[in-house]
């Protein structure tokens, strides 16, 4: 099984997906069943070991993703079993995002450039963090991972982050200004290293330096969730989204062919991820009230 398993990983790779975590877990489930004196994937093994999981949502993650390698293994042994689906009955549930308002994310990009300490490059560092995470909607991984030849007179280019993709995300005039602003001082301040976010001491910003500094802002600026859990960064990505959507032109086909655009320049797979960063606000609503209107009642679009 360890070879199938070694031939299964380089086939995946290939098609671009990391699969360093499912290595993990394959390489866990075939020496399980090796100190069984078993060969191939069977169903009562495979739950056995899946349980050992402390939680029901990583029993699931253990049980399926020797599930997808069964069903490869499947096509050329058919004495690998195949598991049913969701044996464990998981149902993802994802958490309601906060979407920011114009005034908040003001708030968040003053109280940045108010950080301490005062003559470094910090303040602005956070201010101009935040203010392209809420213009492009780019991942705060990309964002930290930006390097200074990865602007172009036309955007930046994020250059194969998850799911192994390379794509060029456009920036408003204003915004590239504001970024070449920031470049020039931060090459004077830190001539060093080749990322354009850096920390104090020069190197690159970790996402485990922002965090903490952005549930200060988040004090700082008054910005707070009514109910719920803390607010994060990767929000504003969801903020992005929805705000996209809300400026689309009017019209069914219209706004399904933005849709698409919107989910290339998210870099999503494929659009069903697209629609998870979409969450109801008041203009949507009143959008899809009238939608459904014109539909059940006949009216043209």
């Amino acid at each position: 099984m360890m070879d199938a398993i070694e031939a299964y990983l380089c086939l995946r790779r290939t098609a671009g997906f990391a699969m360093s975590n499912v290595q993990y877990l394959l390489l866990s489930f075939a020496r399980f069943a090796e100190a069984r004196g078993e060969q191939h994937v069977r169903t009562t093994t495979l739950i056995d070991w899946a349980s050992q999981g402390p939680s029901v949502a990583q029993r699931h993650a253990r049980y399926q993703a020797v599930c997808t390698f069964a069903r490869h293994l499947f096509l050329d042994d058919p004495c690998h079993e195949l598991p049913p689906p969701n044996y464990f009955g998981h149902k993802k549930t994802r958490r309601i995002p906060h979407i920011y308002s114009p005034a908040e994310i003001g708030r968040l990009v003053l109280a940045a450039g108010r950080l301490t300490p005062g003559g470094t490059l910090r303040p602005q560092t956070y201010a101009n963090l935040i203010s392209l995470l809420a213009v492009t909607g780019m991942r705060v991984s990309e964002a930290l991972k930006l390097r200074v030849d990865d602007m172009t007179p036309d955007g930046v280019i994020i250059r194969k982050t998850k799911f192994q993709k390379t794509r060029m995300v456009p920036l408003h005039d204003t915004a590239l200004a504001a970024l070449q602003r920031y470049m020039e001082q931060r090459l004077r301040m830190h001539p060093g290293g080749g990322h354009i976010f850096v920390g104090r001491n020069g190197q690159p910003l970790s996402y485990c330096a922002v965090y903490p500094v952005f549930a200060t802002l988040l004090k700082a600026a008054g910005v707070q969730a009514p109910e719920g859990p803390r607010l994060r960064l990767h929000e504003l990505r969801h903020t992005f989204a929805v705000r996209a959507l809300e400026s689309a032109p009017t019209g069914h086909q219209r706004v399904g062919r933005h849709m698409v655009a919107l989910s290339t320049y998210l870099g999503h797979v494929n659009i069903e991820a697209t629609y998870w960063y979409l969450q109801t606000t008041p203009e949507l609503l009143v959008d899809i009230a009238a939608a459904s209107e014109r539909f059940f009642t006949g009216s043209p679009s």
